[in-house]
């Protein structure tokens, strides 16, 4: 018997609401996933900077794209109507960005902001202004504004320029070998984008390597870009000369995360997720549910454009058990931690996760919220100054609960809600557009 599920709107937000049954509840079917939202937000800026026509298909058409796709807009690039089958991009050339009428707005993506602070501090004489939403305004900017400043950039921001909105005034910047106190692809992909304008040779050592879509894609794109994993340090030869690509999306193994963690912990379930990316830089969620036992294949696996891809299959077998998240597996499953946190509550004994205070500086402190609202379902959840202590094995009751308009919280509270008891009520549930607008259908779909 399927759950019934319901989606009760007004004008400010969207409240998705499941009501599950007393038995027979299992989910089957193949399952096609928005594009991976990094390499689509790559794709778009990459084919903005180089020469010539960039072609993308599979681009995600969640907000954080359109948000890149906007700002890139207002600095001279041509950009088609964005879709998932083809959108063009026709770019201004490394170095010829125009200086935009209007303040440059990331909305609610990080990604946007932080990765374009590189290429707006890299361009002599032009000034820009940078905002976002509420959210985006207070999270931290310091960590790509501090190594854009070693580099000579001109940019001021509120509290000591370490909040949006920012100012920068472009600048002839100067090559640096930057230590990273944190394995962020964000702040790597800053700086690499950064340097492509600087003659020499620009570096980011990280205490880990993290997802390296940009190391790919700049390849792919026409510029220098070594790796030494041996010392986790990354480094682009510049001045490049980008030329543009035909670029292939592949889906986002992060959208995948929630249908492999219902799979393994809703008994019956046999799930296949279509074209997942499955880059080794990202795929810390299938090692984590496999220490926890859950039953997955990779099936068909090729490489397209550049980026490893595969089908999943998932099948329930059991209850899953508790383990240990720690170390150097966390930058390669940071975005996956809150539906992982799912899957350890059904989880039998104790699962820990450390390392990750990164999360608390998210589109919310995704700890304290996973934390707060799974245990209002009845889940014995501990926070610790770093991650998660979770007792598994508690069974979990219906009621109301709230994104915090955080697309990742939505999603995984709506798997959660599939494994209890009752009706789950989840508040401003259209955070999940952010990054899979079509999320509530394919629950639909795979709950029959």
């Amino acid at each position: 018997m399927p759950p019934v599920i319901v989606t009760a709107k007004t004008a400010e937000n969207e409240t998705l609401i499941i009501q599950t049954p007393t038995s027979g509840l299992s989910l089957q079917g193949r399952i096609r996933i928005p594009g991976d939202k990094s390499i689509s937000h790559r794709a778009l800026m990459l084919g903005a900077i180089a020469s010539g026509e960039t072609t993308i298909e599979g681009l995600l058409l969640g907000e954080d794209p359109r948000s890149t796709a906007k700002c890139f807009s207002l600095m001279g690039a041509e950009i088609s109507k964005l879709n998932a089958e083809l959108v063009r991009v026709k770019g201004f050339g490394l170095g010829e960005l125009q200086e935009p009428r209007d303040i440059l707005d990331a909305g609610n993506s990080g990604t946007t902001m932080r990765l374009m602070m590189g290429i707006l501090a890299s361009h002599p004489g032009r000034f820009f202004t940078v905002t976002g939403d509420n959210s985006l305004r207070s999270r931290p900017m310091s960590r790509v504004v501090k190594p854009l400043l070693q580099m000579g950039a001109q940019i001021w921001g509120r509290e000591g320029n370490s909040l949006a909105p920012l100012a920068v005034l472009g600048q002839q910047l100067k090559p640096i070998h930057y230590h990273s106190p944190i394995a962020s692809a964000q702040v790597k992909s800053c700086i690499l984008l950064a340097g492509l304008m600087i003659e020499g040779e620009t570096t980011v050592t990280e205490p880990a390597l993290s997802r390296d879509h940009s190391e790919r894609m700049l390849r792919a794109f026409g510029a220098k870009v070594s790796v030494d994993p041996e010392t986790c340090s990354v480094t682009v030869t510049g001045p490049a000369k980008l030329q543009g690509q035909a670029v292939i999306v592949p889906g986002d193994i992060s959208s995948a995360a929630f249908w492999l963690v219902a799979g393994a912990i809703v008994p019956g379930s046999e799930l296949t997720i279509e074209n997942v990316g499955v880059n080794p830089t990202r795929t810390g969620i299938l090692e984590a549910l496999a220490m926890m036992g859950a039953d997955i294949e990779l099936q068909n696996q090729r490489v397209v454009a550049g980026e490893p891809v595969a089908d999943i299959f998932v099948r329930n077998c059991g209850q899953l058990k508790g383990c240990t998240l720690s170390g150097d597996l966390i930058p390669r499953l940071i975005d996956e931690i809150p539906i992982l946190a799912v899957a350890a509550v059904f989880a039998e004994g104790t699962t820990t996760i450390r390392d990750a205070a990164e999360l608390r500086v998210k589109e919310s402190d995704r700890l304290a919220v996973m934390a707060s609202q799974l245990n209002r379902m009845g889940a014995k959840i501990t926070e610790l100054p770093d991650g998660l202590e979770i007792t598994g094995g508690t069974a979990l009751t219906g009621t109301d609960v709230d994104s915090h308009t955080d697309h990742r919280i939505a999603m995984s509270l709506a798997i959660a809600a599939l494994n209890a008891s009752g009706s789950t009520a989840i508040h401003r549930a259209e955070a999940a557009s952010i990054s899979y607008p079509d999320f509530t259908a394919t629950l639909q779909q795979v709950c029959g």
